[in-house]
């Protein structure tokens, strides 16, 4: 099997599994490719990507790039690279780069292929409701996510996943395919299949899209907030103030059946007992842990008691 000399470009935690897994395989890889440092937290502290992280860890070679601009690229190229391996870098490989490598590039996606092509697929598909997803790697070329594939891995999306959790499993199991792919192209036995079916597409999720519609059905409801836990972050307005939702549970009529009392209305939010529930259009969400507008997440009771009320309506 012949050795590749590999450039990686990636950005966030989702990339450093596959980064990891190549680093420690057969091939060498030669450089990483790496958004620059970004300011992060309250303090807005300059922060060096995960990716950027892994590969000081690694003793990688780094070059940072908000785009892979002619001054990226000539960079890259002078690296030899015979393949080049992308997993969510956040910037578009475009020509010359894109044929530089004896092999070109090839990219690990977070979905089945041709679902869900663009920027947020695991949290479109569980947004969506979708029963089961995967990651596929394929050949990298110019239209988005569009190119042939080598392989793909799949899994259901299970009862309570947030796109956080299913992130972090396909990453690394993506990885692990990556990997296999790798060798295949190394040894001359990598096959590629066209994609079939009619794409599907994720763009990039807005704050618009996590705010929570009390007036559809419970399950819509639940995948909505999985999808956008933790990024950007499920909300409603209780009484006009703004209240994360970070974690809860799908309920039925059985929740209240012991207290003689009837399902809340779209909207309005009750305590029953020791917990705290939202209505839908068809049931209720538990809501199991919040986070107040200037304040700290805490367990969704113990902000009902602070509220002091009966009975409140989320918007």
């Amino acid at each position: 099997m012949q050795k590749l000399r590999i450039v990686f470009a990636g950005t966030p935690a989702p990339a450093v599994p596959t980064l990891r897994r190549l680093a420690e395989g057969p091939h060498e890889v030669v450089g990483v490719v790496t958004r620059p440092p970004a300011p992060l937290g309250r303090k807005r502290v300059l922060t060096p990507s995960p990716v950027a992280q892994e590969a000081e860890r690694l003793g990688l070679p780094v070059i940072d790039a908000a785009r892979l601009d002619a001054d990226a690229t000539e960079r890259v190229l002078a690296l030899r690279p015979d393949l080049g391996v992308v997993v969510a870098y956040g910037g578009l490989v475009r020509e010359p780069l894109l044929s530089g490598p004896a092999h070109g590039w090839m990219n690990l996606h977070f979905s089945l292929l041709p679902a869900w092509r663009g920027a947020a697929p695991v949290q479109r598909a569980i947004i969506a409701g979708d029963a089961e997803t995967g990651a596929s790697v394929f050949r990298l070329v110019p239209e988005l996510d569009a190119g042939d594939v080598y392989g793909e891995v799949r899994r259901p999306i299970a009862p309570g996943e947030t796109a956080g959790d299913l992130l972090a499993a396909l990453a690394e199991e993506g990885a692990g395919l990556v990997a296999e792919v790798v060798d295949r192209v190394a040894d001359g036995t990598a096959g590629v299949t066209p994609q079939a079916g009619e794409p599907t597409f994720a763009p990039k999720l807005s704050i618009d899209d996590a705010r929570l519609d009390w007036s559809r059905p419970t399950a819509e409801v639940d995948a909505r907030l999985r999808g956008v836990t933790p990024e950007p972050g499920a909300f409603t307005e209780v009484d006009g103030v703004r209240l994360k939702v970070l974690a809860a549970a799908p309920v039925g009529a059985e929740a209240f059946a012991g207290d003689g009392g009837a399902l809340p209305a779209p909207g309005v939010v009750v305590g029953v007992g020791k917990q705290v529930f939202v209505g839908t259009g068809d049931g209720a969400l538990r809501l199991d842990r919040v986070q107040p507008a200037g304040r700290n997440a805490m367990p969704a009771p113990d902000w009902w008691r602070g509220l002091g009320a009966s009975a409140a309506v989320a918007r």
